[in-house]
């Protein structure tokens, strides 16, 4: 009885390594696009170096939203998603050494475009084999060990631009390393048990037509698109909030409080993750967080001292990350045909990039006039509307 029990669960050993490629996602990316390249553009671009890293933003969201969706099926279709990842792997890390090679601004855009794609040639097949091989009672865990994705990125940007540490001229060099160093693992020494039950092709019978999302999906990704939304705002506002509040603040403040929301969500999802298994409850946790998440927005726009104003963004920032971890992980139990997770994975995708095109309008339209309490309780309202997507979800019972 003992064996069943464990056959039917993925090793520890595997959850461990397929967490930490996925944070070497997160290590290619933060600190090259927050800290890298804006510098980069403003010695190409000069004075118009916003305008210009507008437009890579743009074209590079679109980028990784094509390239998620395509890769994301093309794994689907050739049944290899190691290959595929291995591939993306070196392809972004040829990428990421030849962006140093651009010596004009079209040259480097062409590049980000490159590399945006080849790095969701890696994403996009590697979410996908998650669903291939976790389980639905470990998909909690799953979803509190991805919660050291967005740290482990943060805390890269933090390793290379130590005073000192990493010459400026070798920091893409160690981003790349570090971006090996974590998805090899997994590729070479990677020993996943087998679950044919969630790889098999859907049943399909004379009468069925094809499979469309389900009310869980549709339901699912409107969530996360909602929550995103938010956390998109605030990541992109998040220093001129600060500044609007307090003026002496200093950029190494902003930046530490960054990271303990991001070091101290991982416990909580972890923990999160585990009851969710243990209790059946794969969406309460979403839910809860969701809505604490919500409440630290209003704190935030009802914030007037420095100490209230940081108290709530640590409040959203760790709720935030825990409903972003878990939903990575949960999301992978509603879709509706397993032959084509990796596609179905690429179109959730698209409520990462989304927000980046919707949220400066909201921006633009509530903060001028209005300040950023406006913006704050607008988006704590669209996060309601998310709770209550996930409340009514039949499969919370």
């Amino acid at each position: 009885m003992a064996d069943k029990v464990v056959a039917r669960r993925q090793s520890l050993g595997f959850l461990l390594l397929y967490a930490l490629a996925s944070a070497g996602g997160a290590i290619a990316y933060v600190p090259f696009l927050t800290i890298w390249l804006p510098g980069r553009m403003t010695e190409l671009a000069g004075s118009a170096d916003v305008q210009t890293l507008g437009y890579v933003t743009f074209f590079g969201a679109i980028a990784a939203s094509v390239g998620a969706i395509g890769f994301g099926w093309l794994s689907d279709r050739t049944q290899n998603r190691r290959g595929w990842v291995l591939a993306g792997l070196a392809l972004t890390i040829g990428l990421l050494l030849a962006v140093p090679l651009a010596q004009d601004i079209w040259s480097l855009v062409a590049i980000i475009i490159a590399w945006q794609l080849a790095l969701n040639m890696m994403l996009g097949p590697l979410a996908a084999w998650a669903g291939d091989l976790v389980p639905d009672d470990q998909k909690g865990l799953l979803g509190g060990l991805l919660a050291f994705s967005p740290a482990l990125g943060g805390w890269s940007g933090w390793l290379v631009t130590w005073p000192g540490l990493v010459p400026a001229e070798s920091r893409l060099i160690v981003i790349a390393l570090l971006v090996a160093t974590a998805v090899l693992p997994v590729l070479l020494f990677g020993r996943p048990r087998p679950f044919p039950e969630l790889t098999a092709p859907p049943k399909r019978t004379e009468e069925a037509g094809p499979q469309r999302p389900t009310g869980p999906a549709v339901r699912m990704w409107l969530a996360r698109l909602l929550v995103q939304i938010a956390e998109a705002a605030l990541f992109a506002y998040l220093y001129f909030w600060f500044r609007s509040i307090d003026p002496e603040m200093h950029d190494n403040e902003k930046a530490r409080l960054f990271g303990m929301a991001l070091t101290i969500a991982i416990p909580i999802a972890l923990a999160s993750g585990r009851w969710a298994d243990r209790n059946d409850r794969p969406f309460l946790p979403l839910v809860v967080s969701s809505a604490v998440s919500g409440l630290g927005m209003v704190g935030m726009a009802l914030a007037t001292g420095l100490d209230a104003a940081k108290a709530s963004y640590l409040v959203f920032g760790i709720a935030t990350t825990v409903f972003l971890s878990l939903h990575s992980s949960q999301t992978l139990r509603i879709l509706p045909r397993s032959d084509r997770r990796g596609r179905d994975l690429g179109i959730f995708n698209l409520t990462n990039t989304v927000p980046s095109l919707i949220m400066p309008w909201l921006t633009i339209s509530l903060v001028p006039g209005f300040g950023f309490d406006a913006l704050f309780l607008l988006l704590a309202g669209l996060t309601a509307i998310a709770v209550l997507l996930l409340a009514t979800m039949p499969r919370l019972r």
